[in-house]
């Protein structure tokens, strides 16, 4: 399959009501799942901050949920789209006014499933020319992309958006249960902001992902 033809499939996919759209499959909305499912959120949050590639880290959750075959993330690019670096963001990434900064928005999917959507800003004249090219006309991860410098990812911020638990939860004697209902999961469960340096420190990009509930488009097994 071409390129242009995997990236078309994929996107049909995503906007149909398929597996892209599903999460915590089957899931009863009771003290056990919703236990699981923040079991579930800490795990791969823990492994995002440990490891410098957050392609590479959910290349490995979805092989072990078996959330596609293969398990191979790429970026859909998102066109159309555009958000200057702000006054904030240049001051991270260490660059004068008239030094450009580029801006690219990607859905990280993963077969027909999107896990994450990123923003991404980073200084082209910190890649080289291979690498710039590659981001502008390829979907591969930006991760993969800058590889080659050995970079290292320093997270600025990490924020669960979603506690499965109710409130004053641990104050109760037993968790209450809602028979016959689905654990209700929002879009977005988890935030993740992080710069990215070269081996010297130099700040190449700055990040921000924000993880979707199909993470957890995989059914529980049977207690």
């Amino acid at each position: 399959m071409s390129r242009h033809r995997r990236k078309l499939w994929i996107a049909v996919c995503l906007l149909s009501a398929g597996i892209g759209n599903v999460a915590a499959q089957n899931w009863p909305d009771s003290p056990i799942s919703r236990l699981e499912a923040l079991a579930l959120l800490q795990s791969l949050n823990a492994n995002l901050l440990s490891h410098d590639s957050a392609t590479a880290t959910l290349e490995q959750w979805c092989a072990d949920h078996h959330l596609a075959f293969p398990a191979q993330v790429i970026a859909v690019r998102v066109s159309n789209i555009d958000k200057p670096a702000g006054d904030e963001q240049r001051r991270i990434l260490q660059v004068t006014p008239a030094q450009e900064v580029r801006y690219r928005r990607v859905k990280l999917v993963c077969g027909t499933v999107e896990l994450s959507d990123a923003d991404n800003w980073y200084v082209p004249s910190r890649l080289t020319a291979q690498m710039n090219q590659q981001l502008d006309f390829t979907d591969t991860p930006f991760g993969k992309v800058v590889r080659p410098l050995h970079f290292q990812r320093h997270t600025i911020s990490a924020e669960l958006l979603w506690w499965p638990l109710l409130p004053g939860w641990e104050t109760k004697s037993k968790l209450p249960a809602r028979a016959g209902r689905q654990l209700a999961v929002p879009d977005s469960v988890l935030e993740h902001r992080a710069v990215l340096s070269l081996p010297d420190g130099t700040p190449f990009s700055e990040v921000v992902e924000s993880y979707q509930r199909t993470i957890l488009g995989f059914s529980l097994p049977a207690p």
